[in-house]
């Protein structure tokens, strides 16, 4: 996939589940208001932040999508994971506020009214959550989008979420409404740990990790015509922009056009096996027993 095809898809899959999300968001937060349920308002604030960061992301991928300038000859591919970055804070913010309010609520008892139709929106939102966490974190191993898969681990907290307050509605009608605070504190929890997840995945590429195991690499570069082998490969960058250097060993018997066609051949070799490679850097030592 180009780079145009690319940040068009990931622009249109975000805003789709902006709408989706927006909507799930809104059931939650004003029936947990009219229930006076904590645990399913702090639910509403979490898909409500579901939502913002789905705009963080659109915001990121329009600016990732800005071709290489003189400034920025990589083109600005890690603006992508600075919104990631961007995701996780709005996490710990909406952790923070959580468990705020919960402690609020161990002072000042109040019992949240439950009915059948509680646990049928919750259910409800539950089912539009799984379905879109499913197809964002698939979509995202696809085309290699770190924004998209952050934003999966997001969804996918909601999910979890909006299990726990099932089980405080339980606890509810069973008369232990102490446990409704309790169980928006593991919510927030749960949020936090989704939060650092998408830091440290996020962190992994600000601090160039490789991307790809160099064994990968090797095999494609070795089995390319006339190279002897090859070593020193690094890689670095997010799945959907990998940027790859790499020496490799030919016969000193190679004129300087032929070894230039054989560099392009790996190039080549290795775009076509491996999707998300974007540039190619090739040194060519001499085989040393020439």
């Amino acid at each position: 996939m180009d780079e145009e095809n690319y940040y068009s898809t990931v622009k249109r899959i975000l805003i789709i589940i902006l709408i989706l999300n927006l909507a799930v968001a809104l059931a939650k937060w004003i029936y947990g208001v009219y229930t006076n349920s904590l645990s399913m308002i702090s639910d509403g604030f979490h898909s409500l932040f579901d939502s913002a960061s789905n705009i963080i992301g659109i915001i990121g991928i329009i600016i990732a999508s800005r071709p290489p300038d003189t400034q920025h000859p990589y083109g600005h591919s890690k603006v992508e994971t600075f919104a990631s970055l961007g995701i996780a804070v709005l996490l710990f913010i909406t952790c923070f506020e959580i468990i705020q309010l919960a402690i609020g609520r161990f002072f000042v008892r109040e019992t949240p009214e439950i009915t059948i139709f509680s646990f049928i929106i919750i259910i409800a939102t539950i089912a539009v959550n799984i379905g879109v966490s499913w197809y964002e974190n698939k979509k995202g191993k696809e085309i290699g989008s770190n924004i998209l898969i952050s934003d999966s681990l997001h969804t996918r907290s909601d999910i979890f979420a909006s299990s726990a307050v099932i089980l405080s509605f339980i606890f509810i009608q069973l008369g232990y409404t102490f446990m409704d605070p309790i169980i928006a504190i593991v919510i927030a929890l749960l949020i936090a740990g989704m939060g650092i997840r998408i830091i440290k995945e996020s962190s992994n590429i600000l601090i160039d990790k490789a991307p790809i195991d160099e064994k990968i690499i090797k095999e494609i570069v070795n089995s390319t015509e006339c190279v002897k082998d090859s070593h020193m490969i690094r890689t670095r960058g997010a799945l959907s922009h990998v940027y790859v250097d790499l020496h490799i060993i030919l016969d000193s018997c190679y004129s300087l056009n032929e070894a230039h066609e054989i560099s392009h051949n790996v190039e080549n070799n290795l775009k076509s096996s491996i999707s998300g490679i974007k540039d190619v850097v090739v040194h060519i030592d001499p085989c040393d027993d020439q």
